[in-house]
């Protein structure tokens, strides 16, 4: 796994059974379709040999691939928030009068790719503070949430864990929800495929930047990780074209994945390390996987809300 670079579980799992072929010890999976348009693959990791094999944690991983969200259909995007909230809801405690949520977004808002948790904060009904201060006029449906854009280690000179730590310390939310943009090995799935899953996450695991993991075990409640794939890296489109080549034009006289190998280090890995790739329309994708993203979570927290009165709340 250390040659293809990826988070999402979905194709680590694929890079696996294509290279065996066989099933993957203590990993399960189905697939199924919401409808014509949404695919959603759930992926459980249940053993040590599981957690090994796919370099993630034992939990859920549930994967809603859209891939016509790139046309806008601003139908298509309401669909994909429902199934969200649905797919979110199994792996939560009970939604009822004590439930109370912390929202976090990961990134850095100055870098459009890595902007998106940010911009999912921005999106976020906020209401803690009105149920503490004017709770009689606030509707039932309406739950706690509080939001918090941490920032990065570069602007703020404090880790990450650290400001989410503290938070939690002070708040007690019933569970964390943190949204981070990924990697992913595949051009076609950026910003048109979710991951969420039970086991938290590293921040800045996109880009490489491993910190400390943000699970139940840090933060001692529920942390559901909610991720987009934003970038790709270079070596991996590299990797894929030539692999095209070595199908097409054998007799090299090595194996083809040594030749691969060779060949990406050559061209890609020594001259410009962990480059990644993100489409010229990133800041417009950012923003519609954004609302994507924060209305699904809407809908799921404050039960019953539907999203003419999402919009009504934000503007």
């Amino acid at each position: 796994m250390s040659d293809i670079r990826t988070d999402l579980a979905l194709e680590a799992r694929e890079i696996l059974e294509d290279r065996s072929a066989s099933q993957i010890p203590g990993v399960e999976a189905d697939i199924n379709r919401d409808d014509r348009d949404i695919t959603i693959t759930r992926v459980r990791v249940t053993s040590n040999a599981g957690e090994t094999a796919l370099g993630k944690p034992r939990g859920v991983y549930v994967t809603l691939e859209a891939p016509n969200l790139r046309d806008r259909d601003p139908t298509l995007e309401e669909r994909v928030s429902y199934c969200l909230a649905r797919e979110l809801k199994p792996l939560l405690p009970p939604i009822n009068r004590d439930f109370s949520a912390l929202v976090v977004g990961l990134g850095n808002w100055n870098i459009t790719p890595d902007a998106l948790g940010p911009r999912v904060v921005s999106k976020m009904m906020v209401t803690r503070h009105l149920l503490k201060v004017i709770p009689d006029q606030v509707d039932e449906r309406v739950r706690p949430v509080c939001a918090l854009s941490p920032g990065v280690l570069g602007i703020t000179g404090i880790e990450t864990a650290e400001i989410i730590q503290g938070v939690v310390e002070k708040v007690g939310p019933t569970v964390v929800f943190i949204i981070d943009a990924l990697a992913s090995r595949r051009t076609d799935r950026i910003s048109t495929t979710i991951q969420i899953s039970d086991t938290g996450l590293n921040p800045g695991s996109g880009i490489g930047n491993n910190r400390v993991t943000l699970d139940r075990n840090s933060l001692g409640v529920p942390v559901i990780a909610l991720g987009v794939p934003m970038v790709v890296y270079a070596t991996t489109i590299v990797r894929d074209a030539l692999e095209i080549l070595s199908r097409e034009a054998p007799g090299s006289g090595m194996p083809r994945e040594e030749v691969i190998e060779r060949m990406v280090d050559q061209v890609i890995a020594k001259k410009l390390g962990d480059l990644v790739v993100t489409p010229k329309e990133i800041d417009t994708i950012v923003d519609d996987v954004a609302r994507i993203l924060s209305t699904g979570l809407n809908l799921l927290i404050h039960d019953g809300v539907t999203i003419d009165e999402i919009n009504r709340f934000l503007h």
